[in-house]
């Protein structure tokens, strides 16, 4: 036996990240890894052998450019197949991804490169690259930059082809050198180190080690959720901790994933490739909701046979979900609401689809249900970056609506005397990077402090209410949980894009909305309003009437004290440019308080309002 060789079986006993590649390519070499688009717009197939042997050159091409254990390889670049290969190449070289969302722009990028003390750069094209140039402080650092689109200078820049010929060349003179690199990493090596979104503050290095993506997988896999035929429609974000999540996963189970992270392109990738599963963040569900409710008309028989159909989907739920049979009416019912509307919805989507699984926020247990009720299974997991993304699993088998599900085998949790989640297990980071006083702060005798309040039933179903931090408390003494309210409203008002929940220390709750481009114009093509901006639509008093509608109901959903008295909407949406949200989406809800305050005044002055 070579130095360098890997001695594998058919356990779940895996060192670390490579090892599962080489076992998945073991054990199912022929059938389909990943699809892509290639430049045509033509999807290609990829067999897993074909993945190794991808994988290999680019980490050959890596260990060529001097890249040693648990050295920092940063990626910044949208979801495509380059992404996964590079970051499975990263791994195997003995190297650690960083990850940067493509958005993110000055400091905050300057400071991830600095902070992780990246080697590398692998940028998607010239454009990135132009941040890291912007920066010489920083790009003193960084020894080389590839490029996935662009052409390189074959010295410190180097474009994928050049890359490529580097670890061609690097296996011709040495073709175990790959093999020696992943033997010689061990399940303790850091492999991964994302940067939090920072919502309140400087963002954290999250330090997750090989064997935080074998525990992921392998758990996944033992759960028996995912079926090794499935394939998976893979969009989301592979910046995000949960897009490596999937990664792991999927070097375990052995699915395929169609790769193709532009959203534009969602709903006809899902009719091309025909999935049986797609994850996503809950903002997605809620827009294809809020799509297919505006699309529906109103009026006529097409209107009411809709209707229908879904007042049949509502009251037939409890029976699906307790797997018990429908009386003999309500299934003939359901079988023709089917033939007429769901299965119209369901053919948008592939017409193949198991379940959606929904992370990386708080699901509505609205937009949860409205899905169930056309036959589409909606799930919902939970975790953080600093628990490799997913602690717990509302399994599509038995799912529980407005839960999370229970913790994943092997992970425990437990909820504080204050109401904090606290989990503890082999998904729990090492600690932040260079940061020992914050790792300690978070870490307290192996339990991670989440910062999220929550509640466990009786059969150790967790359910989030809100960050903590975020708990608004009224003049009156009433705590309210801003999620809480402003799930609600997203998931009511189809026309809203962002909302923000103030009111702390006031009489009543108000909130701040940004409209839905897309729906909005639909709406003002209907009232005769197409030829003004987005801008003047949102100050129309016939819009803040039609909110008003929507409000109502959405308020009816929330306890008394919760209820939106008043609102303000906003003529421009919150961006990562103006700091308003994070790269991954997430609302700054400190940063729009304090920059629309004289508004948020507004809705409480010379009020007659009271709780």
């Amino acid at each position: 036996m070579s130095e360098g060789q890997i001695v594998m079986d058919q356990s779940s006993d895996f060192s670390n990240v490579g090892a599962m590649l080489r076992w998945r390519v073991a054990t199912t070499p022929a059938s389909e890894a990943y699809r892509y688009r290639d430049a045509s717009e033509n999807w290609v197939s990829m067999d897993w052998a074909q993945t190794r042997q991808r994988v290999d050159v680019i980490a050959a091409g890596l260990l060529a450019l001097g890249l040693s254990a648990e050295e920092r390889v940063t990626i910044v670049a949208s979801t495509r197949i380059e992404w996964v290969l590079m970051d499975l190449a990263i791994n195997c070289a003995g190297g650690a991804t960083t990850t940067i969302y493509p958005n993110t722009v000055g400091e905050d990028f300057e400071y991830i490169v600095a902070h992780s003390g990246s080697v590398i750069l692998v940028a998607e094209n010239p454009e990135q690259q132009a941040k890291l140039d912007a920066a010489p402080q920083v790009a003193d650092g960084v020894r080389t930059v590839i490029l996935m689109d662009g052409e390189g200078d074959g010295d410190r820049v180097l474009s994928w082809a050049q890359l490529v010929a580097l670890g061609e060349a690097k296996l011709a003179a040495e073709p175990d050198v790959v093999d020696v690199a992943i033997a010689a990493t061990t399940p303790d090596q850091l492999a991964t180190l994302i940067y939090t979104s920072g919502t309140t503050g400087r963002a954290k290095g999250v330090e997750l080690l090989h064997s935080c993506w074998v525990y992921e997988g392998v758990t996944l896999r033992d759960m028996d959720i995912i079926d090794s035929s499935y394939v998976q429609y893979l969009w989301l974000p592979l910046s995000h901790v949960f897009g490596k999540a999937l990664i792991a996963a999927q070097l375990a189970i052995g699915f395929s994933s169609a790769v193709d992270g532009r959203v534009d392109k969602i709903v006809a990738g899902l009719g091309e490739v025909r999935p049986e599963f797609m994850c996503g963040a809950p903002r997605i569900f809620e827009k294809v909701r809020a799509a297919v409710m505006l699309s529906s008309p109103r009026g006529g028989i097409r209107g009411r046979i809709a209707r229908w159909a879904f007042t049949v989907g509502r009251e037939s739920r409890e029976y699906r979900l307790q797997g018990q049979a429908m009386p003999a009416r309500m299934r003939a019912s359901y079988a023709l609401a089917d033939k007429l509307v769901f299965s119209k919805l369901k053919a948008r989507m592939g017409g193949n689809v198991e379940f959606f699984i929904s992370g990386s926020a708080k699901m509505s247990a609205q937009v949860q249900a409205w899905f169930y009720s056309a036959g589409l299974l909606l799930v919902e997991g939970y975790g953080m970056t600093e628990t490799s993304a997913i602690s717990c699993f509302n399994v599509p088998q038995k799912p529980r609506f407005g839960t999370v599900g229970p913790g994943l085998p092997g992970t425990q949790i437990k909820i504080a005397e204050d109401g904090e989640v606290l989990i503890k297990g082999p998904g729990v980071m090492r600690g932040y990077h260079n940061d020992p006083e914050r790792t300690a702060e978070v870490i307290i005798d192996g339990w991670f402090h989440t910062g999220d309040i929550g509640e466990l039933d009786a059969d150790g179903y967790l359910s989030i209410t809100d960050r903590k931090k975020d708990l608004m408390k009224t003049s009156g003494g009433k705590y309210v949980a801003p999620v809480k309210v402003e799930t609600v409203i997203a998931a009511t008002i189809p026309y809203v894009s962002q909302v923000v929940a103030v009111g702390d220390g006031r009489k009543y709750i108000s909130a701040l909305l940004t409209m839905d481009r897309d729906n909005l114009a639909k709406w003002a093509a209907r009232k005769g309003l197409a030829e003004l901006s987005y801008e003047e639509l949102t100050q129309r008093p016939e819009l803040r009437q039609t909110l008003q509608r929507f409000m109502d109901s959405a308020n009816a959903k929330l306890e008394r004290w919760e209820t939106v008295k008043r609102f303000a909407v906003l003529p421009v949406e919150f961006s990562v440019d103006d700091g308003g949200v994070t790269p991954n989406m997430k609302i700054r809800r400190k940063v729009i308080a304090e920059r629309y305050a004289d508004i948020v005044d507004t809705l409480y002055d010379d009020d007659p309002v009271v709780e």
